[in-house]
Formats: structure tokens, C-alpha cells, sequence
């Protein structure tokens, strides 16, 4: 199926997602990982009545009933175990974080009270039955504070820390290999020759897939195809993902898509009606996905923001929500095919607008670094895009 469509495409790619099993990790190192396990209170939240003022604790009806003056009895520091009010006519001093002692029900700040030869005088007009955080009040034991599929964030690792669990188990992360392929291209501390350029493309996407995955390792293809073909081979009974850049278009050194068939990789899709990225390559070979991206910068980055980071994000349960922006001027574009507009993003008084900043092609890597994502724009009839018009981003 040659030239599919970009909504084709993606549902393909989002097709042939996968679980790469389960881990368990050090509960500090979770952040940004994908819950496998269902976490809940091991007991009430909080474990006690709670404290949540410095002053004195008092029996709420005595003041009620119009005493003013209560002598201190004791005093309940935090961590401590639980004291008893013995008289109910006096009052324990009592810190925040600490229990509630026994037969008093109200805490009256220090700012309310006049301390003086260990009387605690409480001014009038104070409201009682206040500064206590209930036992149970947030979470009650055994209920679920986490559900399976939740993608842990910083303050999550509080709560994994409250309930005693050191390691958790998580959504295990793929090993990923990235490719680059052409003769032309020297590494980043050479000098190249005027007919050669540095590898570039590999950084920004290793980047790009670093957070979401177990390992991102790359390798180099030589324009060979018997070398490219034993390497492959090696590669994909390695690795969960491949992805590679460069050598899938038309050109007589391209040899990827031959390669590809020749380890026995089935083509799920090659071309997408799409600029850029029009000559993208999608497959699998058993249990392990590649995906062949253009080789100009622009293009390769593109794609892996649009197909591959949703892929992955997907398979290690990470929920997809496309955000919409609103384009700020008119875009013309004439050829039949769906586009992926640069754009800066600016919040303007609660609403996202994408200002376009197009460069000077998919070969323009520098143009990327003026933008935030690339805007969505649909294959259609009229080559004209309406400032106002509503459409899909994909922030990079």
C-alpha cells in the first residue's frame, strides 16, 4: 500500500503497540514511569487526629460553657505517643504534626492565647472544634490512592514514600537502537570534508525518546547493502524498536527498504501523503518495529515526533491527547498532501496560538530550534488555511 494517508499512518503505527512487561524499580527512581500494580493506603490518612496549629488543646465544650482560663496540664510534642487530658478543665500545650490528646477535641492557636504563669488565657470570639486534620479524613485504609496505568509524578514518590513502598513495579521500558545510514555523514568530533555533514539527526531523536525508554543505543549503516543487511539482522534480534534515519528514498545508494526485506521485516507502509516525511517506511519483524525515516533533518525529526514518540508513549501506557492550537495568520500550501507547519506557540490570555516560523525546507535544522511544534494542516481541496482555523499540534 503505497502513499497512505497521515490518519492511515498513524493508526498503523498505534496499531502495533506493545507491552514490554513489567519491572520492579527503586520507588525514588519511578517518576515518569507507568504503574503496574495498584497502590493503596496501608492505613487511614491521616493515622491520627492531627494537629495542625501550635497552642493548646482543650475539651471544646468548656469553652463553650464560658471558661476563659485553662491551667496546662502537660504538653504532646509531635511523635510522640498519644497523652490524656486528665482534668477537663485544663488544657494540654500541644505543636503541630502532633496526635490529638485523649478528651479534648479543639486546638486554639497561640496567636488566640495569653500564656502566663501556666495559665493559658483564650481571648474571646475564637471559633472551637477547629486545627485538627481527622483521622481518615483524606484516605481511609486499603482504599486506592494510585490506580494501575497512572504515570507517576514528582509528588506521587510522597505518597509511594507514606504507604512503605521502597519498590514499585512499573511498566517495563524498551531497548531502542537509531540508525543513521550514508557515506556522507562523519561523527561530531571529525572535521568533514566538504562533501561531507556531521550526524545530527540521531542526537535530537535519542533525545527525544531517551525519557521512555530502558536503553537508546545507536549504530551506523555504511551505502552497502550485504553490510547493511548482516547488521540489521543482528540488530532486530537485540532490540524492541529500531529506528532509522536516512537511506529510504528513491536514490540508487537507498538501500534500506531492500535490506529490511532481505532480514525478513514485513512492510506495513512505505510513503505517506505527507511534507515532510513523505518517503517513511513502517514494518515489523516478529515482536520488534522499525521505522525507516527520511534522512533530511526536518523530515526525520518529524516523523518521530508524529509516529513514533505516540507509539511508544502508547506502549508503555502513557495516554495520547493531541492539544489544539489556533493558527495565528494564513498559510497557503498547494500540494495535495497533509502538512507539518512550524510553529512557535503563544498563550495569549488562555488561548494557544501557533505563529508560523517555516524555514527553508526540510533541510533547515536550524529553523526547528525558532519553533515548539509542528501544526497538523489536512490534505484538502482549497490551498488556503484560514487564520482562526483550529488544528492538532505536536509539541517537540
Amino acid at each position: 500500500m503505497d502513499f497512505i494517508t497521515v490518519a492511515q499512518a498513524s493508526q498503523i503505527v498505534l496499531e502495533n503497540t506493545q507491552s514490554f512487561g513489567v519491572e520492579t524499580i527503586p520507588f525514588q527512581k519511578s517518576k515518569g514511569r507507568i504503574l503496574a500494580e495498584e497502590l493503596k493506603a496501608d492505613r487511614d490518612f491521616p493515622p491520627f487526629d492531627r494537629v495542625t496549629m501550635d497552642g493548646i488543646s482543650i475539651q471544646g465544650k468548656t469553652y463553650e460553657g464560658g471558661q476563659r482560663e485553662f491551667p496546662i496540664e502537660s504538653i504532646q510534642y509531635a511523635g510522640e505517643p498519644q497523652k490524656t487530658l486528665v482534668n477537663l478543665n485544663s488544657c494540654v500545650e500541644i505543636m503541630t504534626g502532633a496526635s490529638l490528646p485523649k478528651n479534648t477535641d479543639s486546638v486554639i492557636r497561640y496567636e488566640d492565647v495569653l500564656l502566663e504563669n501556666g495559665i493559658a488565657t483564650i481571648n474571646e470570639g475564637i471559633s472551637v472544634f477547629k486545627n485538627v486534620h481527622k483521622k481518615g479524613h483524606d484516605r481511609t485504609k486499603d482504599e486506592v490512592l494510585l490506580p494501575i496505568g497512572h504515570q507517576l509524578k514528582s509528588a506521587d514518590l510522597a505518597i509511594l514514600a507514606t504507604v512503605g513502598k521502597n519498590q514499585v513495579k512499573v511498566k517495563k521500558l524498551p531497548k531502542i537502537a537509531i540508525i543513521t545510514s550514508g557515506d556522507e555523514l562523519v561523527e561530531v568530533n571529525q572535521a568533514p570534508k566538504s562533501h561531507q555533514i556531521r550526524k545530527s539527526n540521531i542526537y535530537a531523536i535519542a533525545s527525544l525518546l531517551e525519557p521512555f525508554a530502558t536503553s537508546v543505543s545507536q549504530f551506523h549503516l555504511k551505502d552497502e547493502l550485504q553490510k547493511s543487511i548482516e547488521m540489521l539482522q543482528n540488530i532486530f534480534e537485540e532490540y524492541d524498536a529500531i529506528i532509522l534515519s536516512g537511506g529510504v528514498s528513491a536514490g540508487k545508494k537507498d538501500y534500506l527498504p531492500q535490506a529490511l526485506e532481505a532480514v525478513g521485516a514485513e512492510k506495513l507502509f512505505h510513503k505517506i501523503q505527507q511534507r515532510p516525511g513523505k518517503p517513511m517506511w513502517f514494518g515489523k519483524k516478529g515482536k520488534t518495529l522499525a521505522f525507516a525515516l527520511p534522512g533530511n533533518p526536518v523530515s526525520s525529526f518529524m516523523c518521530a515526533v508524529r509516529y513514533v514518540l505516540p507509539w511508544l508513549q502508547k506502549s508503555i501506557g502513557i495516554k495520547i491527547e493531541p492539544e489544539m492550537a489556533i493558527l495565528d495568520q494564513e498559510v497557503s500550501f498547494k500540494p495535495k498532501l497533509g502538512y507539518f507547519l512550524q510553529v512557535k506557540l503563544e498563550n495569549k490570555e488562555g488561548v494557544l496560538k501557533a505563529i508560523p516560523i517555516e524555514g527553508g525546507g526540510s533541510g533547515d535544522l536550524a529553523n526547528l530550534s525558532l519553533n515548539d511544534a509542528f501544526l497538523e494542516l489536512p490534505n484538502q481541496e482549497s490551498p488556503s488555511f484560514e487564520k482562526g482555523s483550529v488544528y492538532p499540534i505536536w509539541r517537540f
